[in-house]
């Protein structure tokens, strides 16, 4: 059973920047896409950014295109996230997802299997 335990988030200012970790354990990484997406409350989880298994072409979502990215190490098993320019709409629980083999939608939520817990990112105005 794929487990991902994310690490990174906390407490920034505006403009700041954090990186976020997702250490992956039960699988076969290397041949895992991956994603981050994230959910402030009253919302819906939604896509940030995902990075393909083989290529590692990287995908992210308009919002956070320029600020964020996404990158991973096989090695390590873990994939990072990023975030440059904080800005207080980024506040959220940010959640690491993955699937096996890459997948022709990787922003939606519906395409990964495995989920971590989620790190709190909040930042402050």
């Amino acid at each position: 059973q794929v487990q991902l335990v994310e690490s990174g988030g906390g407490l920034v200012q505006a403009g700041g920047s954090l990186r976020l970790s997702c250490a992956a354990s039960g699988g076969m990484f290397s041949n895992q896409a991956m994603g981050w997406f994230r959910q402030a409350p009253g919302k819906e989880r939604e896509f940030v950014a995902a990075i393909s298994r083989g290529t590692g072409t990287s995908y992210y979502a308009d919002s956070v295109k320029g600020r964020f990215t996404i990158s991973r190490d096989n090695a390590r098993n873990t994939v990072y996230l990023q975030m440059n320019s904080l800005k207080a709409e980024d506040t959220a629980v940010y959640v690491c997802a993955a699937r096996n083999w890459n997948t022709a939608q990787p922003m939606s939520v519906l395409e990964y299997n495995y989920w971590g817990q989620g790190t709190q990112v909040t930042v402050s105005s």
